[in-house]
């Protein structure tokens, strides 16, 4: 039988969101495993994750490196230190390497240019950044240096939650999907997401979301259960935006899951990971489900373990106290156990040379 793949529209991605119906969602699984397979293959491709800087100067209010966040021990890591991840992540196999950080303007745009730069000329890595909010002359001298790709998660499209959980800075406002479409025109392949289950998110907002990624043209989607930090302002006031009974997004792997298989189905030549929250609620079967449900990118850290447990996020981050080796070993078991093909090379998403 020929696989044919049809995009949902936003009511059946509204349908799966909230059916109770085990055939209805194995239904999902099966078609956005399929998907997955005829669009971006069997090969899992890996990501080495460096969290630069847990330093931020915003504050949004579900965020552990939030500015306010006075119990947290603050780190910038060295260039050297930078440049040695990523001779790392050549020597265990990666195609990529990601530089993560809060949104810190301690980060000089020259200084991780340069970086980026050595990285190019010493390794065929692909490079993607996950930064924040930066300039367009940051982004496009980032470009010229030879980063690839960005990450820039929307979080979510209501706007009034938005405004509402990330507080702007002083004179300035946010508007992430613009930045999206100039990355695109600056050449980056572009990535974003959104959370799952923040307070005050309803189903139909979130199958808004989902149907945006088709119109965004993503090339990375990345999502994933939004979990509390008991040192943020939204661990305590969330229930105070509670919404009609039945209609607040479950901040539950389960609708992780579900998320990420719909993410494959409405754009279904995406690079899209398993994330490192899946692993974190539901063990490490969490990212051989996520694997199996859509999912075909694997991020193991790279960062080194005397930073790693500052960059908290959210609480009990998984693999926090894996060194590279093991956070390697352990993603190629999993890999293999579910019969599939590391990838090589730097693992561009398909949707760039796209054929539908």
């Amino acid at each position: 039988m020929t696989f044919i793949h049809t995009p949902p529209d936003k009511q059946s991605i509204l349908r799966w969101l909230l059916s109770e119906d085990p055939a209805e969602i194995a239904e999902l699984w099966a078609l956005a495993d399929a998907t997955r397979k005829k669009y971006v293959g069997d090969q899992v491709h890996l990501r080495g994750l460096v969290e630069v800087s847990n330093r931020c100067e915003r504050n949004c209010l579900y965020c552990g490196i939030r500015a306010d966040n006075r119990e947290l021990q603050r780190y910038l890591m060295l260039s050297d230190e930078i440049l040695a991840c990523a001779h790392k992540a050549v020597e265990v196999g990666f195609g990529t390497l990601v530089l993560q950080a809060g949104e810190d303007s301690s980060i000089e745009a020259q200084w991780l240019a340069d970086i980026i730069r050595q990285v190019k000329e010493e390794t065929d890595l692909a490079i993607t950044l996950s930064l924040g909010e930066r300039s367009d002359e940051d982004y496009q001298l980032w470009h010229a240096a030879g980063a690839d790709r960005c990450l820039l998660r929307f979080e979510t499209g209501n706007r009034e939650l938005f405004d509402r959980i990330h507080p702007p800075l002083a004179g300035q406002s946010s508007d992430r999907l613009a930045i999206l479409a100039r990355l695109r025109e600056i050449g980056y392949e572009i990535g974003s997401g959104v959370m799952i289950g923040i307070p005050g998110q309803s189903y139909e907002s979130l199958a808004d979301d989902i149907d945006r990624f088709r119109s965004l043209d993503l090339d990375m989607i990345g999502v994933g259960p939004y979990i509390p930090h008991p040192d943020t302002p939204l661990a305590g006031i969330g229930n105070r935006w509670d919404l009609p009974k039945g209609e607040q997004v479950i901040n539950s792997v389960e609708l992780g899951y579900r998320v990420i298989a719909l993410a494959r189905l409405v754009c279904p030549q995406a690079n899209i990971p398993s994330t490192t929250a899946l692993a974190t609620l539901d063990g490490p079967v969490g990212r051989e489900l996520g694997l199996q449900r859509g999912a075909n990118i694997v991020m193991p850290n790279l960062t080194p373990l005397k930073y790693r447990q500052m960059y908290e996020i959210y609480p009990a981050k998984a693999a926090s106290t894996e060194d590279a080796e093991q956070s390697c070993a352990a993603a190629l078991r999993q890999i293999r156990a579910l019969g599939r093909t590391v990838g090589t090379g730097r693992g561009d998403s398909p949707n760039l040379h796209k054929s539908i």
